[in-house]
């Protein structure tokens, strides 16, 4: 469930994003990498993995997931997990896809 202190901002266009990649949208806290899978689905973490803060942002984005460029480490991109037998987590972001922009919901009390 969002925060409903919680601000939608839009950061972009769908197509701003190439399938299976990803783009960073930076706040005053945190890098937000945000991902676009082959289906069109787009899912958001914080730019950084559990293991050794490398950007997921630069890693490959396969199905639902992201493997770290650092080292190999999968993350989930729909709930931030890392996959067996590795453990940690990357936190979410709620992002929304509304007629072709993405929207992040930013803020909180």
């Amino acid at each position: 469930m969002d925060n409903p202190f919680s601000v939608w901002i839009d950061v972009g266009g769908l197509d701003d994003i190439p399938r299976l990649g990803s783009r960073v949208v930076t706040t005053p806290a945190v890098d937000i990498a945000i991902f676009r899978a082959a289906d069109d689905a787009v899912f958001a973490l914080h730019d950084r993995c559990p293991h050794k803060a490398g950007k997921l942002s630069q890693g490959i984005v396969h199905g639902t997931s992201v493997t770290c460029p650092l080292h190999n480490w999968v993350i989930g991109l729909a709930d931030g997990q890392a996959q067996e037998p590795d453990a940690g987590c990357s936190r979410t972001v709620p992002v929304r896809l509304e007629e072709g922009r993405i929207l992040l919901a930013l803020g909180g009390a």
